[in-house]
């Protein structure tokens, strides 16, 4: 992603690995960043919910099965025109699907 000129920031070089996620989404919202993730549970934690909510994250959880690393992405770099697109048009808070195919879709609206 970086060599396509994304930026990119690795959640592990800002946060420790134990921290609940509830906090790094609050750390996250107030930088503004956009979160692309692969854990689809987010959205059925209430505070999860709330710390996306709350905080103003634009979430896109990818909901292919067994993928990792380069292959992870790859789809999210060929989804990159439709994240962008919904940026502009949805206000956050929000968390949208990332298929294999590298479909968007909006799911949860918060704001």
């Amino acid at each position: 992603m970086r060599q396509a000129g994304i930026r990119v920031e690795v959640h592990q070089d800002h946060f420790p690995a134990g921290d609940k996620d509830q906090e790094w989404l609050l750390a996250v919202g107030k930088r503004k960043w956009i979160v692309l993730t692969k854990d689809q549970k987010i959205r059925y934690r209430a505070p999860e919910l709330a710390a996306v909510q709350s905080s103003g994250v634009r979430l896109f959880t990818l909901t292919a099965k067994d993928v990792q690393g380069e292959e992870m992405a790859a789809i999210f770099l060929r989804a990159m025109p439709a994240i962008r697109r919904l940026i502009t048009k949805q206000k956050a808070p929000f968390i949208a699907k990332v298929t294999r195919s590298a479909a968007v879709v909006l799911w949860v609206k918060l704001g």
